[in-house]
């Protein structure tokens, strides 16, 4: 620069490998020319240029140039980090290098996806949109991500009843051992809220929980309140940010805005302003599946360990664990059953306005029921029924873990 300006060339340095939880590549090479294998691919996400002046300014203020290629998405933007390194280079007054510093290379990052299971969850969900999320059952490590696993919150319908129903079940407002009417709808402010296909469901609690009956669960979430079903969602993670990089947050509205009781018993059956990713549907089977304790889902293997929250007794947990079961032997979710092995799940359902009859199907589980290895949750969008597309669909995922 003229008369002495300081200028600085930097001097970028090598960027680290990401690897899987077997120590397999997922990604390596400089950060301008990132290979990644196979099942990489599908996970390892980009690095790029920073698309925004703030971006190009925090590159900057690293020492970096300021367009320098960054994770942009997936591990590459979890992990940057640690991939990244520190930029070397050389410090000029004028044409005179005052300074020069050697790059520190970035490190290599061990991330918790299993290669087994991340390949399943790609074939499994195939062309079609939607998400897929696998977690490790004890510590809500994250086995497997595939499509829009964590970046597009959607209406969870009936999977949401989970919530639901360790709501009343802490609050007393319902017992294993009550019996429900067999009915096709529950009338709500005048409104009624039929059960899928309209159909007749009823009897125990258990049953109800296991076929999914809108008729009892929408008049419960009234009997429970708005107040309590948004405390119980936060607790299992909802309205707070994911500790996971570029996840988006499941939401819902703060209870004094889910007025009416039509506006309660919606939200008590996942429709309403309820939205979540399949990592938050995961992250809740994870919890009912560990006793009642959420462990919040990480992708580092060495990193700190996750933060630990019982968000309802291991009473409740195993309650609800019991009502999963039921779900997959008889009730809405036996297309996820595996020969051997009991899979607890529910099955979820959502209407999403538009063209008659255009819904969302999830499904979230794990499996084996009795020792809890993995957790999965599945989301098609517009692809129909929860228990005919979702659930055979994270069987799929479920027997890449277990078997």
């Amino acid at each position: 620069g003229p008369n002495g300006a300081l200028t600085r060339r930097s001097q970028p340095p090598p960027r680290g490998k990401i690897l899987s939880r077997e120590g397999k590549v997922l990604a390596e090479g400089p950060a301008g020319s990132r290979t990644a294998g196979a099942i990489g691919d599908s996970i390892a996400g980009e690095v790029k240029p920073p698309d925004t002046e703030a971006a190009r300014d925090a590159q900057f203020a690293r020492g970096f140039e300021r367009d320098a290629a960054t994770g942009r998405s997936g591990l590459e933007r979890a992990f940057d980090a640690q991939l990244a390194g520190k930029p070397g280079g050389q410090l000029l007054a004028g044409g005179r290098v005052i300074a020069r510093a050697k790059p520190t290379p970035g490190k290599d990052v061990r991330s918790t996806i299993d290669t087994k299971v991340q390949e399943s969850a790609v074939s499994a969900l195939g062309e079609r949109l939607g998400g897929i999320a696998a977690l490790e059952a004890r510590t809500g490590q994250v086995l497997g991500l595939s499509g829009i696993a964590f970046s597009s919150p959607q209406a969870p319908g009936s999977t949401f009843k989970i919530i639901t129903t360790t709501a009343g079940l802490e609050d007393g407002k319902v017992k294993p051992s009550d019996d429900f009417p067999v009915v096709t709808a529950a009338e709500i402010d005048g409104v009624p809220l039929e059960n899928a296909n309209g159909e007749s469901c009823g009897g125990t609690f258990p049953l109800t929980f296991a076929h999914s009956c809108n008729s009892v669960f929408a008049p419960l979430g009234v009997k429970i309140g708005a107040k309590r079903l948004v405390e119980v969602s936060e607790r299992y993670g909802f309205n707070r940010p994911p500790g996971i990089p570029g996840a988006a947050a499941s939401t819902m509205p703060p209870a004094n805005e889910i007025k009416s009781p039509l506006e309660v018993g919606s939200t008590a059956i996942g429709q309403g302003k309820v939205l979540a990713t399949p990592l938050m549907l995961a992250s809740i089977a994870q919890t009912i599946a560990a006793g009642g304790v959420r462990s919040e889902p990480s992708l580092r293997l060495k990193g700190p360990p996750p933060k630990r929250t019982r968000v309802t007794s291991a009473r409740i947990a195993k309650q609800i664990g019991a009502y999963m079961t039921l779900v997959v032997k008889e009730g809405t979710g036996t297309a996820a059953a595996i020969p051997g092995v009991t899979v607890a799940g529910k099955t979820g359902t959502a209407e999403i306005g538009g063209e008659e009859g255009d819904t969302h199907a999830w499904f979230t589980s794990y499996a084996p029921a009795q020792k809890p290895k993995v957790v999965v949750a599945v989301f098609l969008a517009n692809a129909g029924a929860g228990g005919t597309v979702a659930a055979p669909v994270a069987r799929e995922v479920l027997l890449s873990a277990v078997k």
